[in-house]
């Protein structure tokens, strides 16, 4: 489990499931890894976590919507290492702060934009910070963006982090077409639900309400949706799936959107 040993990698809002869960595997495959957040108690005890099993880690504070604190960052961690192989922002929001589960009729336009400005802001931000960093050291490395399945399903109420998900996906196809001749890979992971998570915990329960039936006949509902092969998706899945494609062999994905559901029936 060496394919990413020797490589330098950082990752944006580490406090989140889906970004420690990734920040450990990227440990675990042999890369060297910085871990930031706004909370550096969360990513102090992630580093930590990592660094118990045998790997490398370090822990930092920064605000992944703030341009020049993931400029002096990403200039810090360069300067120790002479390179910057990847880049990964898991960033994210709880549904109940996001409006998530209020119908489009009702959301205001500041509601709308909110989750706009938070996933798709902070993407463009870490994803072209890092990429000129990877240009100046010519280190050919790898920006993994983060969307859902919210992009590729018909779910009512999730306007907003449903319009942000889709954007960042274009946003992924063009960040690989410039960077691509400097030799720096774009790819975007597109995992479907996964439960154990307080933020699909927290939707499926906003929707419900939305939908005025009880969380149980949600969750029935959900069930339904399950994948081809009868799995539900977890963030080891998620995460070991992220390992490989900002891996050297992950390359032949470059400027994909990458579906981690096992073929969940009710996306696209």
């Amino acid at each position: 489990m060496t394919n990413l040993k020797d490589k330098v990698a950082t990752v944006f809002a580490a406090s989140g499931a889906i970004a420690g869960a990734v920040a450990q595997a990227f440990a675990q495959h042999g890369a060297k890894v910085y871990v930031s957040a706004r909370n550096l108690e969360a990513v102090a005890s992630l580093a930590q976590t990592i660094r118990q099993n045998g790997g490398w880690a370090e822990a930092a504070p920064v605000d992944a919507e703030n341009e020049a604190q993931i400029e002096a960052y990403l200039q810090k961690i360069v300067a120790e290492n002479g390179k910057l192989d990847i880049v990964f922002n898991g960033i994210g929001a709880r549904a109940i702060e996001s409006d998530y589960g209020v119908p489009t009729t009702q959301i205001s336009f500041a509601q709308f934009m909110k989750p706009v400005q938070l996933h798709l802001g902070s993407q463009f931000l870490t994803s072209r910070i890092a990429a000129k960093y990877m240009m100046q050291t010519q280190s050919q490395g790898t920006i993994l963006t983060l969307t859902a399945s919210l992009s590729r399903l018909k779910m009512p109420f999730m306007a907003g982090i449903t319009a942000s998900c889709t954007a960042i996906e274009g946003l992924t196809r063009v960040m690989a077409a410039e960077f691509g001749p400097a030799g720096i890979k774009v790819i975007c992971l597109n995992p479907t639900a996964m439960g154990e998570t307080r933020t699909i915990q927290e939707t499926s329960m906003a929707n419900a309400k939305a939908m005025g039936i009880p969380y149980e006949e949600f969750g029935a509902m959900q069930a339904q949706n399950s994948s081809l092969l009868g799995r539900g998706l977890t963030l080891k899945d998620t995460a070991e799936t992220a390992a490989f494609l900002v891996s050297d062999a992950g390359a032949v994905f470059n400027s994909h959107i990458v579906d981690v559901d096992f073929g969940t029936k009710s996306v696209i």
